[in-house]
């Protein structure tokens, strides 16, 4: 089935979360709101969450705190590991 989805999306504690077509009656939805407008028309990705209202862009904080570039980076030899996962799917020698 295509076509406009009955479900919307909103941000919750800097995570995307869908909302039910029976909860968007409810006044009360405990979503985060945008610091520049006040606006609850958000969406979250990549890490970042923007505002539809103003355009406002800032980092989506983690339940574990900020975000550490360190913590997040890449195993040793995870780009050997791609490169060659991608060289067995493109047929590359």
């Amino acid at each position: 089935m295509r076509g406009v989805s009955p479900w919307q999306r909103g941000v919750r504690n800097d995570s995307q979360v869908l909302i039910c077509p029976d909860c968007q009656r409810l006044h009360d939805l405990d979503l985060d709101s945008c610091a520049t407008c006040g606006s609850t028309a958000l969406f979250c990705r990549l890490g970042e969450v923007e505002c539809r209202g103003c355009g406002a862009v800032w980092m989506a904080r983690s339940s574990a705190g900020p975000i550490d570039p360190a913590a997040v980076a890449a195993p040793p030899g995870l780009s050997a590991e791609v490169e060659a996962a991608l060289n067995r799917v493109l047929g590359r020698a």
